[in-house]
């Protein structure tokens, strides 16, 4: 498959967007911690077809462009201090759309995780995939699995992408996995479930974010997300950048979590 461009053309910035003036990143730097962080932060990416169609732009410039948010989110992820962050990329429900999409999205990530490993590496990022794999092409997991294994070693962010990920799904596969593994019903509880996950040994999510303006999980952590932060932001998700998240951030840290006490 054709590699594909990692990036948009230029254009607007929403509010919340990426384009800042000299030193931005720097004075944001020297600003107070929030408190608390989050240890986990999650990303439902909305709006990229959205943001193409309002500039005339083929929908596929939107997913590109949607790109450039992940690698600013990633970095300013970094800069924060934020153990993991999970970036919902495609869901098993996505299928449904036309076979152009979808092989556009399917090359979309294997170029970019190709072309942004070396960064990765050097931020000290650990890139995991969630989600049945083994239905995507070969070709695909054959070309990303060498850039995910050289980044394994970073000790500094967590990036889990969920690619082909449905919540339910995963739920279903956990409850066959401890069948499989003859684990008796009555030995099934909330911690068995929870380890059998494509997410264990990570925490929950504490703050789930979703651009694009919409107010619902549409299957994405499920089980993670019972005590988990919502925010939704209408920053589509190819303007989201370093602002936006420090919004979402700063809106967490004013919030009381009792957990049902």
């Amino acid at each position: 498959m054709t590699a594909l461009p990692t990036s948009g053309p230029a254009g607007p910035t929403a509010p919340g967007g990426s384009e800042e003036g000299p030193g931005a990143a720097a004075v944001r730097d020297m600003e107070p911690a929030f408190d608390p962080l989050p240890t986990h932060v999650a990303v439902i990416m909305d709006g990229n077809r959205r943001w193409a169609r309002e500039r005339g732009l083929p929908e596929a410039e939107g997913h590109a462009a949607g790109v450039d948010a992940v690698r600013r989110t990633v970095s300013h992820a970094v800069r924060r201090g934020i153990p993991v962050l999970t970036l919902y990329a495609f869901s098993r429900e996505n299928w449904g759309r036309s076979d152009a999409e979808v092989s556009w999205l399917l090359g979309l990530l294997e170029s970019a995780i190709r072309t942004e490993t070396p960064d990765l590496i050097e931020q000290g990022v650990a890139v995991r995939l969630l989600g049945r794999l083994d239905e995507l092409p070969e070709a695909t997991r054959r070309s990303i699995a060498s850039a995910l294994e050289a980044t394994a070693g970073g000790t500094r962010l967590r990036l889990n992408i969920a690619f082909n990920y449905a919540g339910r799904s995963e739920i279903v596969d956990a409850v066959r996995a401890l069948v499989r593994a003859g684990v008796p019903a009555d030995a099934i509880d909330e911690t068995a479930v929870a380890g059998a996950l494509y997410t264990a040994g990570l925490p929950d999510p504490d703050l789930v974010i979703r651009t694009g303006g919409e107010q619902r999980l549409s299957n994405f952590l499920i089980w993670q997300s019972a005590y988990a932060e919502f925010v939704s932001t209408p920053v589509q998700w190819p303007a989201f950048g370093a602002e936006a998240l420090d919004d979402a951030l700063s809106d967490y840290a004013r919030r009381s979590r009792r957990f049902g006490r």
